[in-house]
């Protein structure tokens, strides 16, 4: 992936980062400020297509966000280019994800 859309998509999952914490954070605050315990956040989060897909977008731009951000620190410092590190890169993006998403699922199953 050429460094132009390495760029564009840093940017992009920076943007969807800066509103999807700023909504978990008040919705924390909110819940807690409200007095709810833990299991009736779940219980409300359980079969909400909303908050599984909301949680599952987060975990992607987190996950890839991340992986794009360590991709160029470890070009910069040690020097690692080539389609096989990109590559890899991409892959710790992906599985970083989709600890995330499958994290959002548990909760939406709970």
């Amino acid at each position: 992936m050429g460094g132009t859309h390495l760029w564009v998509a840093q940017r992009v999952t920076a943007m969807i980062l800066a509103v999807a914490v700023v909504v978990h954070l008040v919705t924390i605050l909110v819940a807690v400020r409200g007095g709810l315990s833990a299991a009736e956040i779940i219980g409300r989060t359980r079969g909400n297509e909303a908050w599984l897909v909301f949680y599952g977008v987060f975990a992607l731009a987190a996950g890839l966000h991340g992986a794009i951000g360590l991709r160029g620190i470890a070009a910069e410092w040690l020097g690692w280019r080539g389609r096989g590190f990109d590559l890899a890169w991409l892959g710790i993006g992906l599985v970083t994800a989709i600890f995330g998403i499958r994290a959002a699922v548990g909760l939406y199953a709970a």
